[in-house]
């Protein structure tokens, strides 16, 4: 028997209402069969709402079976005698870090796990050094959680778990809020667990490139194991794999494309070096000169029209005047004229979350002036509640702004405050929950019911339902499935397109931002070190690299090719592009396409 093992397993779950009656069971798990073997690397996905998150819950007794057995290094979980025992075998790290993060020093909320284990006081400090150290937050040991960023939380979560020494760990979306070098950062330090130490690991991830090097991927849907087995082998099932609300790696989709379009690249490719390797052998027996694809992105000018909202010498420090000051913007000088598609990326900790609350004067600057049309939004008499209805702003973690009883009340809420009647506001506010994708059976639920994705969801429509001229999004898709995430991003572009609605997107991923901005802002250590146009920007990819950030797959790809004497146009920052440039480098019958059904070849 493994170290996770499932027989059957189901899982209900119950609504209540305010007498304590039970509604009808909703099946979430059902007939799950797992054998996990102690030292695998396991990838678990699916869509929100697919039943991921209730399996990993029984991984270590939050949750029991409602049918069928779920084992813990050979212990039935319902036996409670053992489940103090059983979450010493298996630790989990969830997606958000504050429903774990206790105490106010971070070096102390990582070492409480084996303090309460009773582990010596000296052995403590140095697996307290060593997860601080496998998770980059060395540097801030003496802070407070609470001051740290959502992605910095998140670390410390992680780095509290792994001090505990577990034989498995169940890792809950644990790179969701972090930018590219943590994500990979926290992945690097799992495989070590899991290599060098042999701790199983259970990962369940929404980024495709996470998963690659994992043992054995499970997919979860409608509470069932839908595909299982190696990452090539589930990855080369690209379309089941759309039918299922998920996507693949870029250099799986690329190559998936490229074989559509008549080149021999095998199916199931994983990796950006594994598709060069590929290509190059087709270069040298197909390539045709063909000159690179022409740029089709128009760089933004910023002398189209005057800035609808624009921040001169901004400066802001935490804590100004204590012995724990910190500086967090350093001379922020930013126009943003009506109807642009601004993408902001920065490191955990590069300024940018507390950029965006200065934009509709939810933090005061210490120094420096922003203006909302022409008009100084720090002015004595100006009226910063008509600005929050014309800059509306949906944060980071959805729990921040959702408190009504019910989804549509909470949405509601907004316009109403605008003055609209009850009426007028479910109008604005149906509308709104339909673009987010939120179905009506939702409406009258508990926004605290919800999974994180829905939340997010209601969160957004929260905002679009004041119909604002400006809207910011903080991490918008962190959470949600890709399917969903492409719903919602589509649906702003959509809104964009139509309303002229200006847009800031703040995001760590590099592909939604190549996908859809037209001005990229790159933030560092409180500073704004690039404003232009992504293709100009992510071909500083190396320079980004150093900020903790990175480029779109495809832009490394591409860079790999071109220094193999590929004549592809390194710009490209889209599947769609980069396979235009590529083909643009090959003779391809169509006579010989290959077929792109079954398994891997």
């Amino acid at each position: 028997m493994g170290i996770i093992k499932a027989l059957k397993l189901g899982f209900d779950y119950f609504k209540y209402d305010d007498d304590g009656n039970a509604s009808e069971p909703q099946r979430a798990v059902k007939d799950v069969d797992l054998d996990i073997e102690e030292g695998e690397f396991i990838a678990i996905l699916g869509h929100n709402g697919s039943g991921k998150s209730t399996l990993a819950k029984h991984m270590n007794a939050l949750l029991l079976p409602t049918e069928g057995t779920m084992w813990i290094d050979g212990r039935d979980t319902k036996e409670e005698k053992e489940l103090w025992k059983l979450r010493q075998k298996a630790g989990m790290v969830f997606q958000n870090p504050d429903n774990q993060i206790i105490a106010s020093v971070v070096e102390e909320d990582v070492g409480f796990g084996p303090e309460n284990l009773g582990i010596p006081t000296e052995k403590i400090w140095k697996r307290v050094d060593e997860s601080l150290r496998k998770t980059g937050m060395t540097a801030y040991r003496s802070h407070s959680p609470n001051r740290l960023s959502g992605g910095q939380k998140q670390r410390v979560a992680i780095a509290g778990v792994m001090a505990m020494r577990p034989r498995c760990i169940v890792l809950d979306e644990p790179t969701a809020m972090l930018d590219p070098v943590g994500r990979r950062e926290v992945l690097e330090a799992a495989l070590e667990l899991n290599r060098q130490e042999g701790v199983t690991i259970i990962l369940i991830t929404h980024y495709m490139e996470e998963v690659i090097r994992a043992d054995r991927v499970f997919v979860m849907d409608s509470g069932s194991v839908a595909l299982s087995g190696t990452p090539r082998e589930v990855f080369s099932q690209v379309e089941r794999l759309k039918e299922l609300r998920l996507d693949v790696p870029q250099a799986t989709l690329l190559g998936y494309e490229l074989r559509k379009a008549g080149l021999p690249v095998p199916k199931g490719i994983l990796s950006r070096e594994e598709l060069v390797e590929v290509l190059k052998k087709c270069e040298r027996r197909q390539r045709i000169s063909v000159g690179p694809v022409p740029e089709e992105q128009n760089p933004f000018s910023r002398n189209e029209a005057s800035p609808a909202l624009s921040l001169s010498h901004v400066n802001y420090i935490y804590s100004a005047g204590t012995a724990f000051a910190v500086k967090a913007l350093d001379d922020i000088n930013i126009d943003i004229p009506d109807g642009q598609f601004i993408g902001m990326i920065g490191h955990t900790g590069s300024g940018k979350s507390t950029l965006i609350q200065h934009l509709n004067a939810l933090i005061r600057p210490s120094s420096g002036t922003i203006t909302y049309r022409g008009e100084d939004i720090w002015g004595e008499k100006y009226d910063r509640k008509a600005l929050r209805s014309e800059i509306g702003l949906a944060f980071q973690y959805p729990e921040h702004q959702l408190f009504e009883n019910d989804v549509l009340s909470d949405v509601c809420f907004g316009p109403m405050n605008q003055g609209l009647t009850r009426e007028e506001a479910e109008a604005e506010a149906k509308k709104a929950l339909h673009q987010v994708g939120v179905k009506e059976k939702r409406f009258l639920d508990s926004p605290f019911e919800l999974s994180g994705g829905q939340k997010k969801r209601v969160a957004i429509a929260g905002v679009l339902a004041m119909n604002p001229r400006i809207l910011i999004l903080d991490e918008p898709t962190a959470g949600l499935d890709p399917h969903g995430r492409d719903e919602i991003l589509d649906q702003i572009a959509e809104l964009h397109r139509e309303r002229g609605i200006t847009v800031v997107l703040v995001s760590h991923s590099m592909e939604d931002i190549a996908k859809y901005a037209e001005r990229l802002i790159v933030m560092n250590e409180g500073k704004v070190v690039y404003d232009d146009t992504p293709k100009k920007v992510f071909m500083h990819y190396k320079e980004l690299e150093e900020m903790g950030l990175s480029a779109p797959q495809v832009t490394y790809i591409l860079h790999d090719l071109k220094e193999c004497g590929l004549d592809v146009d390194i710009t490209a920052g889209t599947v769609e592009e980069a396979k235009r440039t590529i083909l643009s480098c090959f003779a391809v019958s169509r006579e010989n396409t290959p077929d792109t059904g079954g398994e891997v070849s």
